[in-house]
């Protein structure tokens, strides 16, 4: 009896056994596939986060007075906020927004700054940036995804530390907002050497285009900037500058000199809009006035480099000189660009690069932007 009795209440102790490991087992999975479910969740929202949407336009239907976003991308600080502050002086804050990318944790407060209009403008999710290198359009691109979160930004300008304006704020707002096109200065330079063959075929030859990167867009061209995923990655492996002549590396600069050299802020915004096909909506040229300085040899890595306006060469003649151009000749295209805007012939620059404080100064004295008290200028900081 006692033999029967255990043999079968053992089977039943077994049936219970593989129940309760079935449902182990059930609860273990699904634990698992809630853990990766949540996994996958994060990684698409910190992907979608970080890569805006294709559909922002969608979602932001702007029906109301027009921003210019002005777009600051400098070294550390700005050394021409006094002459800037002049130019938004009584100027209504609904007609334009301000962005700073500075060195990381650099912020813009009473000890760093005597224009209030800059205070904490800088972007919290600045880079590390490197000339000739692709950090700059990285930076460019950080700039413009931050400035298009406020639907109102309309136009938008790229500017240097250097950087000054020719006019008051109501002739370039007018003037940007007349225009229903993005100013990019963008030619097909045939002698060029930059292009690197190892982009073919996501970027052809024919696509390539060169040009300054001070590009004023509008809101549906920053967008194809900000969202683009195909060029700017292969700018970052292909389009390097290449290294300084070192002279403690010795025959080892030969080696170096031999890499492909190529500046990607002076081809990037050109060459993906050349891939979008948009060039039809620009006018291919600046509003940004530079001087290039000629005299560096081909031995100096630097090459051309932006001739520095000082007190003496900020006078009135000259700067009536530089907005009286109406037109600019691109030699390696044999075509003259005439300065329109929506057909009707205006001044080619708004602004001009690059500028010292004394120059600065200068255009200040002489009312271009603004009435202004130079004299504070003298007195200590806050």
């Amino acid at each position: 009896m006692t033999k029967k009795a255990h043999a079968s209440i053992k089977p039943g102790l077994s049936m219970r056994h593989v129940l309760c490991l079935g449902w182990k087992l059930v609860i273990l999975l699904s634990v698992a596939l809630c853990v990766f479910t949540f996994l996958r969740i994060q990684q698409y929202s910190h992907s979608t986060a970080a890569r805006p949407r294709k559909s922002r336009s969608l979602i932001y239907e702007f029906n109301g007075n027009p921003k210019v976003a002005f777009l600051f991308l400098v070294r550390r600080n700005l050394p021409l906020d006094f002459l800037w502050e002049s130019f938004f002086e009584n100027v209504d804050r609904a007609n334009f927004s301000i962005y700073i990318h500075s060195e990381p944790r650099f912020v813009f407060d009473e000890s760093t700054t005597r224009s209030a209009v800059f205070f904490d403008r800088q972007l919290r999710n600045s880079i590390k940036v490197a000339w000739g290198e692709a950090s700059m359009i990285q930076a460019e691109r950080i700039l413009f995804e931050e400035a298009l979160q406020d639907p109102a930004n309309q136009r938008f300008v790229l500017l240097s530390d250097s950087c000054v304006p020719l006019y008051n704020f109501s002739y370039i707002y007018n003037y940007l907002m007349d225009s229903p096109r993005s100013f990019v200065d963008s030619f097909l330079d045939k002698k060029d050497v930059r292009y690197n063959p190892q982009m073919s075929p996501a970027i052809s030859k024919q696509k390539w285009r060169k040009g300054s990167q001070w590009v004023t867009l509008v809101r549906r061209h920053v967008e194809e900037v900000v969202d683009d995923e195909i060029v700017f990655p292969i700018f970052r492996k292909f389009c390097k500058r290449r290294p300084p002549v070192d002279a403690s590396k010795g025959r080892k600069n030969l080696k170096l000199q031999k890499q492909h050299n190529c500046i990607p802020d002076e081809h990037y915004v050109q060459t993906l809009l050349s891939m979008k096909d948009l060039e039809t909506e620009l006018e291919r040229r600046t509003i940004t006035y530079t001087v290039w300085n000629q005299s560096t040899t081909n031995m100096d890595n630097g090459g051309w480099h932006p001739f520095t306006f000082s007190y003496a060469d900020a006078g009135s003649e000259q700067m009536k000189r530089i907005k009286d151009i109406n037109h600019v000749y691109y030699e390696t295209e044999y075509r003259t660009e005439w300065c329109s805007n929506n057909f009707p012939s205006v001044p080619c620059f708004l602004f001009a690069r690059k500028f010292s404080q004394g120059a600065a100064m200068r255009l200040l004295s002489q009312g271009v932007v603004g009435n202004f008290d130079v004299s504070t200028l003298l007195e200590a900081p806050p």
